[in-house]
This record gives structure tokens, sequence and C-alpha cells, in this order.
């Protein structure tokens, strides 16, 4: 809400005061605090809201009923943290072709929609109602969220109908956790409503997997608030923390001061414009990691963990030894140096995965008993160096005492007291 709508809005309430104490309107009786609240029993209060007096929106009518939109705008010029909002317009229509594995191939960015819930509870189930749906889409000139609000159980039917038919000018659903949470809490809203759930034609991203997999070893939590900060760089002022959002939407029910709900609202909206700026950078990464601005090993190490899952092993071997170019901790170093090796090993570059193996073996870490393994297996296998295959066994079970490595250790004593090492090759 820019400064003349605040301004008109100001003007509307202190008029409406005005006009209560000019007329000599009586106080409305308040309602009994003591008696329990249920949302099945019929609200007998007049039929005033005052979510409409308290924010700029309007009440929507459908043919199952009425409800309540409002809608925000971040314009183009303006910034999110480290993200200019008129960036995403121009991001590229198959960005988010590589992080779905093609399921998204060439979409516009202005055909994405960007969903958040603020529910009556975390626990989903049948008892639990999205009563706060906000969507946020790009354009031309910025980004707009439009919220729609259930100002009572009652109007459920008639906010899920506003929601398919706005939905229907999207191909794409962009969440956070929306594919665990967020979509089947709907989905069950849609069904109990006897509707059809909007979601079947639409292609989902769920971005909470994708910053998980890039940010999870150096962040200590993936949560979208907390990214936000250390990603984006954004502080938030004044924010309602989301536990306590559905005592605040049930206090609203109660007593009908919508004031308390402009938090809620906000909340929403901050959600899921940080959603969209982590969107122009989390699929990017996947989409061409040569250019992405990660400037952390940690960052490169996760999504070289992706690659290689994806059998895109040569790509994943360049971010690692990228990563360790760029720093990392102990805690992440060692078991990068490991999979370099792994994989140089699974590409048949047996020189490069050697060089990774030795280094690993010649230092404390915990990989240095499997890197002293592989070395073993090498010496006896690839260079007949049977003595040399037998110290590296040896060494390795005064760290860490197997079986298997028990067996290894008797066979190589027998070759070489055969006679078939040779004398011990110092390397």
């Amino acid at each position: 809400m820019d400064v003349q709508e605040q301004l008109a809005l100001l003007r509307k309430n202190i008029a409406r005061i005005d006009r209560k104490f000019t007329t000599g309107a009586s106080r409305p009786q308040p309602r009994d605090e003591s008696a329990p609240f249920d949302p099945e029993v019929v609200d007998l209060r007049p039929a005033r809201y005052q979510i409409e007096e308290t924010m700029s929106g309007e009440v929507v009518e459908t043919s199952l009923g009425k409800h309540f939109e409002t809608e925000r705008y971040y314009e183009r010029h303006r910034r999110w943290g480290s993200m200019d909002i008129s960036s995403m317009i121009e991001l590229p229509a198959d960005l988010l072709d590589s992080i779905t594995s093609g399921a998204i191939p060439n979409t516009s960015p202005e055909r994405w929609a960007f969903l958040d819930t603020e529910t009556t509870g975390l626990a989903g189930g049948t008892g639990t109602y999205a009563f706060l749906i906000g969507v946020g889409s790009i354009d031309a000139s910025g980004f707009r969220v439009r919220q729609f609000f259930m100002r009572d159980f009652g109007e459920e039917a008639s906010l899920l109908t506003s929601l398919s038919e706005y939905l229907a000018r999207f191909d794409v659903l962009i969440t956070y956790n929306g594919k665990t949470y967020d979509q089947p809490l709907l989905e069950t809203r849609y069904r109990l409503a006897r509707q059809t759930p909007p979601f079947a034609r639409m292609e989902h991203l769920d971005l909470l997997f994708g910053a998980r997999r890039l940010w999870k070893l150096r962040c200590e939590s993936c949560r979208l608030i907390d990214l936000e900060n250390q990603i984006l760089g954004v502080e938030r002022q004044g924010d309602l923390p989301g536990e306590l959002i559905p005592y605040y939407y049930f206090d609203f029910l109660r007593r009908r001061q919508a004031v308390q709900l402009v938090p809620i609202f906000h909340h929403n909206a901050m959600d899921i414009l940080s959603l969209a700026c982590l969107t122009a950078v989390v699929p990017f990464a996947f989409r061409s990691p040569e250019d992405a601005p990660l400037r952390h090993g940690a960052d490169l190490v996760g999504l070289a963990r992706w690659f290689e899952k994806g059998e895109q092993c040569e790509q994943s071997v360049k971010l690692l030894r990228r990563a360790i170019d760029l720093g990392l901790p102990d805690s992440i170093l060692f078991r990068t140096m490991w999979d370099i090796g792994r994989i140089e090993k699974k590409l048949g570059r047996v020189a490069a995965s050697l060089a990774s193996f030795t280094e690993l073996a010649a230092s404390r870490n915990p990989y240095r008993p499997a890197a002293l393994r592989e070395l073993a297996k090498y010496y006896e296998h690839r260079e007949r160096n049977y003595p040399m295959a037998l110290e590296m066994i040896r060494t390795a079970l005064g760290f860490e005492d197997t079986p298997e490595d028990r067996r290894r250790e008797l066979r190589l004593e027998d070759r070489v007291q055969r006679g078939r090492g040779g004398k011990l090759k110092l390397r």
C-alpha cells in the first residue's frame, strides 16, 4: 500500500469515527469471551467485517458466496535485499529446465505462479484451513501479490473458486515445501468443498529441495526466512512469527479486530517475494553452474553432488575441484577430496584418482583408512606390486580393523611369500 492509499484509508476511518459520535451510535455489545470457540456455530452478530476497512482491497462475490481479496504491487525499480525486481522479467524461459530434469523446459516467467498459504495449524488434515492464500506473479512492470482471504469459515468455497479462476492464467506453480504441505492441504480443502483442484494441469517446482541441495552444507537452516536473510540479505522488520499466525486468526474470528491481521498479510507477501527472488538464484545455479555467482565452496559441493546423482560426473568433479580452490572447512574438505578420487576412478582417470587417494592417505582424517584401502587395491590389481599393497592394507588396519581387510592382508602375505610381489617398490 503506497502513501496515497494509506492517507485515503486514514481519512475514511476518521470520517467513520466522526459519523459514529455525531449520530450517537451505540457501542456494540462484546461477545462472551468465556464461551468456547466453535467454528461450526453460526455467528449471530451483525455481518460487519472490519478487514475491508483496515486494508485496501475488495469484497469479491462468486457463485458460492463472498470473500476478501487484496493486491500488493512492487514496482520494477525496487529492490528486495540484493535482488533487483526488474531482473525477474528478464529470467530465461528455460531457467527451470535443469532443476526439474526437463519437466518445465520452456515457460515464460510471466506464466509462473508463486504460492504460499497461511493456515489454522501446521498438522494438516481435514481440520486445517488455509485462511489466507497468496499468489505472486511477474510482469513487465514489476511483481504483484494477490491475496485471497476468508473472513469466516463459510467463505472458503468462494475463496477456492476465485483462486482456481486466478491460477488459470499460469502454467507453473512454484512453492517452498509446497509439495509436502501447501498443495496437499489445498487439494484436501477443494475436495471437501466438492470442487476440482486446479493443480493437475500445472507443473510444480518445490524450491525447497534445490535450496537444500545448494545451501545445506553452509547454512544451519534452510527455512525460507533464514535463506532470505543469508542469501538475499533481507532484514525483516516487525514480522510476525509463523507459529503465532493461527492464534491471531482465531482471535480475529472471536473479536473481529482486523488490525491484528495486517502483520499476517505482510508476512505472507514477504514470503512470496523472497520465494520469487530465490527462484532467480537457485535454478540458475543448476542451469549454468560455471556462471552462477556462487562464492562459497560449500555451495559448489552441494551442487556437485546433485550433478553426480544425475550421472553428470564430469560436471560434478569440476565443481568439486572449484570448491576446494574457494576454500572448505575440514568437515567438508576431506569428504570432497574422497568424492573427487571416487568419481575420477569411476571416469577411468586412474592417475587423477590415485593422486587424490594418496593425498588423503598422507594426513589424519576420517577418510584415511578408505584411501589406504583404495591404494592397496590399485597396487595389487593394477601394478601387481604386492609388497606395496600389503603395506597399504596393514596401515589401513592400524586405523580400522575389518574382516575384509584381514582377508586381503592374508592373501597379499601369501603372494609375497610365494615370491609374486618382487621387491618392495617405494613410491
